[in-house]
């Protein structure tokens, strides 16, 4: 009987309940209809604070609903591959006063996990309402492109700045009262750094500290690709004494990656910054990097987060545009007119982990007499016979294994012991969800931004279809004639093999998180008989080892190698490798 009297008070009860700390929707206006509906209204406010920031107004972009059953924080910093509930729609012209509807008659609206609005279950749930932003590219190729332009974080969606979203509801949801929920949108999310005169919010503003600055130049090729004004940054660690010692130059070590945001490269921090800082691997960088015994050397990370993701993979690509060629022909050269950088082949070398490991290596084959030398480790895929686990070039369908009664859906990542933590169909709908053509600033969403042809629309051929799984045989040619690292080194070693020739150097863990071995084996297996010339590359595996392992420490038997000690095989390598006779020597200790 008390259950009976449970369920029909939840029924009775007010569409929303305002609690201590948490904005209610009490008194908004209710509705009855024949399905659960969300309406979203843009204020004046939100309207107006998004365009002092130099975004477009009215707004075009994707609009949301996120449902969680906590308020531990904000239901937009919950969602994730294995986060909470959200549905998105794409608007357009929306201004201040405007309203968008999201329920499950529109098609346009696709959520996950739950595809329909219609499936969240009976209950109690907090609620928020989110908008990112888009801006319109007008394409040197023609194409007119409506994406979120970096804002100064990357491109995490739901945590950029020019974003907006509404303050958390708690709503009750019964299926024998459907009703609509009003939701305002009226905050903004704030830059980073507040904008000082004449600044723009691409690549954020970090300020200079005492060891560390902070540089972001215009990029003339990439302005007239995108049609606007884009930038591109760097975050330069500089060596202890480099202020006093005015005569000596330094070798360069690119520390490729994510968006660095305001962080130093290899985890350095100021003296003063967040004790917890300069953990795990990266414990006892700072100290070391100021002692006596450290090579003195310039580090650097690059910024350059695009409409796509918060990273370029640091090459040319017909959708992202020419990065490789902003990078090496406009930001280091800079680079190495502002700061005492030996602007020499022996003196860059490289190195970075996952998406950093994948840009480390490309950017050496690519670029080989650039760069003196690369450690990639746990890299993005440099076989497409293994795109994780899917093998673009001979099956039909990335989401399934598919039998003659059955299919069985592929992993997309495992726990070092084996157990699945999520499938590849999982991530790609969650990713759709967030933003459809490519626009998720999602991890697959970039692979086929960089690896892909452009699509008819102006965004990424799909490398399959998102929903199905379907895979599109056309689109994996083109991916293995111009970024399949394994397959282009094949074709190309006669030409590069000699000026690769001991540069190479990869490490993964054999229970990689994502399946990235798979892949490095495959190289390992080219690199380590090729001959005329011989790779000279190296190759290691950790036992069990997850991503993103880099290696056992030549130090401490059976240890995982730590930034420290990668900082030291860095710089006899690069010592190995100077010419006898260089002017420049004072910076090897």
């Amino acid at each position: 009987m008390a259950l009976i009297v449970t369920v029909s008070i939840l029924i009775w009860m007010a569409t929303a309940v305002a609690l201590p700390g948490v904005a209610g929707a009490e008194g908004k206006q209710t509705e009855s209809g024949q399905s659960l509906r969300f309406r979203l209204t843009l204020s004046t406010e939100a309207e107006q604070a998004i365009a002092d920031l130099g975004l477009e107004t009215p707004i075009t972009g994707r609009a949301y609903v996120i449902v969680s059953r906590t308020d531990e924080r904000e239901p937009r910093l919950q969602t994730s591959l294995t986060g909470v509930p959200l549905w998105g729609v794409d608007v357009s012209g929306l201004g201040g006063g405007d309203s968008v509807m999201l329920d499950s008659n529109d098609t346009a609206v696709f959520g996950y996990p739950l595809e329909q609005i219609s499936e969240i279950p009976d209950g109690s749930y907090f609620v928020q309402a989110f908008l990112n932003v888009y801006t319109t590219f007008e394409r040197s190729d023609n194409h007119v492109l409506r994406m979120h332009l970096n804002s100064g974080s990357g491109q995490s969606v739901f945590r950029a700045p020019g974003n907006a979203h509404s303050a958390v509801s708690r709503v009750i949801f019964s299926t024998r009262s459907p009703r609509v929920v009003d939701l305002d949108i009226n905050e903004v999310i704030p830059p980073v750094e507040p904008l000082l005169a004449g600044e723009v919010l691409q690549q954020g503003n970090p300020r200079d500290t005492a060891r560390v600055k902070f540089v972001k130049i215009r990029s003339g090729v990439l302005s007239q690709f995108w049609g606007r004004d884009m930038y591109i940054g760097a975050n330069v660690l500089l060596p202890e004494g480099y202020e006093t010692d005015t005569e000596t130059y330094y070798p360069t070590i690119y520390s490729q990656g994510h968006f660095p945001g305001r962080g130093a490269p290899f985890g350095y921090r100021e003296l003063g910054d967040d004790p917890e800082s300069g953990a795990g691997r990266s414990a006892g960088v700072r100290d070391f990097w100021v002692s006596d015994e450290a090579p003195r050397m310039i580090a650097v990370s690059i910024r350059d987060a695009n409409p796509y993701y918060d990273t370029s993979y640091s090459v040319n690509s017909v959708n992202v545009g020419p990065y490789g060629d902003a990078i090496h022909n406009e930001l280091i050269p800079y680079l190495e007119d502002k700061f005492r950088m030996v602007p020499e082949t022996w003196a860059r070398v490289l190195s970075g982990g996952s998406t950093g490991g994948w840009e480390a290596l490309a950017m050496q084959i690519f670029y080989p007499d650039v760069y003196g030398g690369t450690w990639g480790w746990c890299p993005d895929p440099v076989d497409f016979n293994y795109y994780q686990i899917v093998n673009v070039y001979e099956d039909t369908n990335a989401y399934f294994t598919e039998y003659d009664w059955l299919k069985v859906e592929r992993p997309n990542a495992r726990r070092p012991d084996g157990n699945v933590r999520s499938t590849v169909r999982m991530e790609n709908l969650y990713e759709f969800a967030v933003g459809p053509d490519s626009r998720s600033g999602g991890q697959w969403a970039i692979w086929e931004a960089v690896y892909g042809p452009l699509g008819d629309n102006g965004y990424p051929a799909r490398i399959w279809d998102p929903l199905t799984g379907e895979i599109n045989a056309a689109v994996a040619k083109y991916w293995l004639e111009n970024f399949d690292l394994h397959n282009y080194l094949r074709k190309n070693w006669s030409s590069v093999g000699e000026l690769l020739r001991g540069k190479i150097h990869v490490a993964t863990g054999e229970m990689d998180t994502y399946y990235l071995e798979e892949a490095v084996y495959l190289l390992e297996e080219f690199l380590t008989t090729v001959d005329n010339p011989p790779a000279e590359a190296s190759f290691e595996y950790g036992r069990r080892k997850p991503h993103c392992w880099i290696g056992y420490s030549p130090e401490r038997d059976g240890e995982d190698l730590r930034t420290v000690e990668f900082l030291r095989i860095a710089a006899d390598h690069l010592r190995a490798n100077q010419p006898a006779g260089t002017a420049h020597t004072a910076w090897y200790r």
